[in-house]
């Protein structure tokens, strides 16, 4: 009889590696949120992904940084449990970086992990080889070293059975039918940030939050799914940035945020969105406590 393997692997590195969009396209359904702006994760985003009969529990993580804001504090937490938790990590290294933040890695940790080298898109085939050639001398430090694109050229499958391999036998976690762990509700509170990441400059994406206020579902036919959100903001003129002239802006971001969730859900859906402003709550930690972010 035939054993399945199943084990959570994190996915860690520097802010802006790419670890979301890695998860979203291992799980190959978008439920992470993604921006060119650093520091859009904030919490562990757990996905199921399937190989076979084997399981693996993809956790992405927010980037690891130092910084002294309370707010940033709690994401480094979030990594390194997620670091302390996991089987196997799959450590993301943008193929234009140096060596300083895997050799800062491999001082944080001594997990089994895979070198993954991401945005290889972005250079030469020349420059691929030169930095493989450069990550060579710690061999004996990684189980695999992969260069990924996620537009060309890799396979997930390669990279899902390359995981199995190092995973432990164990029953599956959860039931295979699931993509993830997370609430419908906090998937939709990260892909309406999403939307002001995208929506926005600035300070405003750092210094705002969303909050699922009410969802009104139903099975009836004719008739969509109802969200309510309110965005939290910490100053009086980002609130007004983000309503823009004649409520142009939220409408824009609200747009946004209802496309991405109705490509998830697969149907129509109506979303309303709010504005308030709650001074400080970044760094308040009784503010960031209600907001879901507990130590």
């Amino acid at each position: 009889m035939n054993k399945t393997k199943t084990g959570l692997v994190s996915i860690v590195g520097r802010p802006n590696a790419g670890k979301s969009t890695l998860l979203n396209w291992l799980l190959g359904e978008k439920i992470a949120i993604v921006s060119h702006k650093a520091n859009a994760t904030r919490k562990r985003v757990n996905a199921i992904v399937m190989s076979g009969n084997d399981q693996i529990v993809l956790v992405d993580t927010p980037g690891i940084h130092q910084r002294e804001k309370l707010l940033n504090q709690f994401m480094l937490e979030e990594a390194l449990k997620a670091i302390g938790d996991c089987d196997l990590i799959l450590f993301l290294a943008p193929i234009t970086d140096t060596t300083v933040d895997y050799e800062k890695f491999l001082e944080l940790s001594k997990k089994p992990h895979f070198l993954i080298l991401t945005k290889i898109d972005e250079v030469s085939n020349g420059q691929i080889l030169e930095s493989l050639s450069k990550y060579q001398k710690w061999s004996d430090k990684y189980l695999e070293l992969i260069p990924v694109s996620t537009k060309r050229g890799t396979t997930r499958e390669h990279i899902l059975k390359t995981i199995v391999k190092y995973l432990p036998v164990s029953p599956h976690l959860y039931s295979p039918e699931d993509l993830t762990t997370e609430h419908l509700r906090d998937i939709y509170r990260e892909f309406i940030r999403e939307a002001i990441f995208e929506g926005t400059s600035d300070e405003i994406p750092y210094e705002s939050d969303v909050v699922i206020d009410k969802i009104e579902e139903t099975l009836e036919e004719n008739k969509i799914d109802k969200i309510y959100a309110t965005i939290i903001v910490e100053k009086e003129n980002q609130k007004a940035m983000l309503i823009g002239k004649n409520g142009s802006g939220l409408q824009r971001i609200g747009m946004n945020a209802r496309e991405k969730i109705e490509a998830l859900l697969k149907k129509q859906i109506f979303l309303q969105l709010f504005v308030s402003v709650k001074r400080g709550w970044s760094k308040d930690k009784k503010s960031l406590e209600q907001f879901g972010y507990i130590w």
